[in-house]
């Protein structure tokens, strides 16, 4: 399936650029955490990265058919700083997707009536949602000196849905089953 309206497709493939950007970023994080001695915190940035990939893996098979040289922009955060900072860069990234991104993308979506860049869209803005709270919460405790306090993190590979410790029966964004669920 491919977008039919151009903006839809440029919204897309700036998604799947900042979503991709945020994939690999977070892998970073997540490794440099664990070497500052905070495992946990590194095992939800490489958890979250692997739901910022299930979002970018979403809108580029939305672009279906769309070939060609694009240019991409998209904003990021570069560098490895304090787990303090790095936290804070994951923050803003998320909350720039909840409070700006997303809900303009989402309705351009809808207007243009693009239905699969809308289910996207909408898969991403929920668990973003989700990530910016959980990155709070850790850089909250790393504030304190201490690991977020957490067994495991589970991801949903359909829609990246993000839940601590255990896996609903279904996602709550998509319906997906809960052996489906990526645990980290």
């Amino acid at each position: 399936m491919s977008v039919q309206n151009e903006m839809t497709a440029d919204f897309l493939r700036s998604a799947y650029g900042g979503e991709s950007m945020a994939h690999m970023r977070y892998i970073a994080w997540g490794s440099q955490a664990e070497k500052e001695g905070f495992p946990n915190t590194g095992k939800l940035f490489k958890a979250i990265s692997y739901a910022e990939q299930v979002h970018a893996n979403n809108h580029f098979r939305e672009l279906g058919q769309s070939q060609g040289g694009h240019t991409v922009t998209a904003g990021a955060v570069f560098g490895v700083g304090s787990l303090v900072e790095n936290l804070q860069g994951a923050i803003d990234g998320e909350l720039h997707e909840v409070e700006q991104m997303y809900p303009v993308y989402l309705n351009a979506a809808q207007f243009q009536e693009e239905k699969g860049a809308q289910r996207s869209f909408h898969f991403a803005l929920e668990a973003e949602k989700i990530h910016a709270k959980l990155f709070k919460d850790a850089q909250d405790a790393a504030k304190a000196g201490q690991d977020i306090q957490l067994k495991s993190v589970h991801i949903c590979p359909v829609c990246g849905h993000t839940i601590l410790d255990e896996a609903p029966d279904r996602c709550p964004v998509c319906g997906a089953k809960k052996e489906l669920y990526v645990a980290f």
